[in-house]
């Protein structure tokens, strides 16, 4: 009976890890909005990752963190970072890595803690007319194995696109009332 027991247990507590080995380690989501804006008034807000702080879900999280800056906003190499007390805000950083102008902006995130990692994200601007900007927010991120038997139980990916969602229905709301 013990032989039995143990038997179970072992694979009850094996099954996790068997799982993680068929579960993927990268993730990336894509969300989308129109702005009823010029694209080059679009891009030249959303190029400045200082302008983050009025429509991302992620910068409202925690109203006393400390931020810092680096360089000069809206080119290559500046660095915004964040350090809060929140364990869901945490310390961590982004730099702008790319730019083509009037297009697109790619940055690094740096997490710090309460986790490492580093994801690409981007935003992209696209007009659809003279007056409409279509603006793509982009992210990716990987989780290694064992942890990324969490990526489907928490929907990590869902949770992600609907946070990026909300901070360009915030972008769309703020470009539209000026």
């Amino acid at each position: 009976m013990l032989k039995k027991i143990l038997i179970v247990l072992l694979v009850l507590i094996a099954s996790p890890f068997i799982a993680a080995l068929f579960i993927e380690q990268d993730y990336a989501v894509d969300t989308q909005v129109t702005i009823n804006k010029p694209v080059e008034q679009v891009f030249d807000y959303v190029r400045l990752l200082k302008n983050q702080d009025n429509f991302s879900v992620w910068s409202s999280m925690d109203t006393a963190m400390v931020k810092t800056y680096k360089g000069v906003d809206g080119s290559v190499g500046f660095v915004s970072a964040w350090k809060s007390d929140n364990p869901d805000v945490g310390q961590g950083e982004q730099e702008i890595m790319a730019i083509v102008p009037g297009k697109r902006i790619d940055y690094d995130l740096r997490f710090i803690s309460p986790f490492e990692a580093v994801s690409p994200a981007y935003l992209t601007t696209s007009a659809i007319s003279e007056g409409q900007t279509e603006v793509h927010w982009g992210f990716s991120g990987h989780m290694d194995y064992p942890m990324n038997i969490l990526l489907p139980l928490m929907k990590v990916d869902q949770v992600i696109a609907q946070d990026l969602q909300q901070g360009l229905e915030n972008l769309k709301q703020i470009l539209e009332s000026q």
